[in-house]
């Protein structure tokens, strides 16, 4: 039998299966949004502005080969909404504020549960751990450190680094060489039914683990994960079945 070996090593995804983005995203909007409350904005402008600042961060395509960090691409999101919403070209410096409150609120909202974190530290006793995020290497490195997480993982890897993201099978075979192990001896955990699970599916993995979290129902034609849980804490459970 392919997997005999049971399962080495677990691959876990980030945002929104580790660390609660969505909510520190959420969080981070509210801080903005009391913000322009104490500008010359229109206080019924304020929510159409984060919504297409939103919007932008979803559309966002990013070349770091443009001589542009990130910072720059995200604070320019900010400058456009507030110049959509009113009409006139904005105070740059407004744009920026707006960046980097959020920004800044988002890293400080987001943190490593204790329980999730003393789940880790168990997994690691027995597992070689991976976590494999999808995102441009500054932002995604800025999280990993807030959370102080990246000790916790024999290898992070970050998509940004890299010539293709997850679910490319380039990707998982840069881990899966990495770590000195093969795609049967791994299961891939993550929220992501897209990137996540398909990625993990295409690369051949042992198994795939579905966190969702909203207890959403699988959309149709999606691919198919084998386990679905509401949070990471349970997966022991999951574990014991692959023994």
């Amino acid at each position: 039998m392919m997997g005999s070996r049971g399962v080495l090593s677990i691959i876990f995804d980030l945002d929104n299966t580790l660390i609660d983005t969505a909510g520190a995203g959420r969080t981070a909007i509210q801080k903005v949004c009391e913000l322009l409350k104490s500008s010359p904005v229109l206080e019924s402008h304020i929510r159409d502005i984060c919504e297409r600042f939103l919007r932008k961060l979803l559309q966002e395509s990013f070349d770091p080969s443009e001589e542009k960090t990130i910072d720059d691409v995200r604070i320019q999101h900010w400058y456009e909404a507030l110049q959509e919403t009113s009409g006139t070209d904005p105070d740059p410096a407004l744009a920026s504020r707006c960046y980097y409150t959020w920004k800044n609120t988002r890293l400080q909202a987001l943190n490593l549960s204790p329980e999730v974190r003393a789940l880790l530290e168990e997994l690691q006793k027995n597992y070689k751990l991976l976590l494999l995020t999808n995102g441009d290497t500054q932002t995604q490195r800025e999280k990993i450190e807030a959370v102080r997480c990246e000790g916790l993982f024999s290898l992070v890897v970050v998509g940004g680094d890299h010539p293709e993201q997850k679910p490319a099978c380039s990707i998982f075979t840069h881990c899966f060489e990495s770590a000195g192990v093969r795609p049967q001896d791994c299961i891939m955990v993550g929220d992501s039914l897209s990137t996540d699970i398909q990625g993990g599916i295409n690369a051949g993995v042992r198994a795939t683990v579905w966190i969702n979290a909203g207890s959403k129902s699988l959309p149709q034609d999606s691919v198919t994960p084998d386990y679905t849980l509401p949070t990471v804490l349970h997966l022991n459970e999951v574990l014991a079945q692959l023994a």
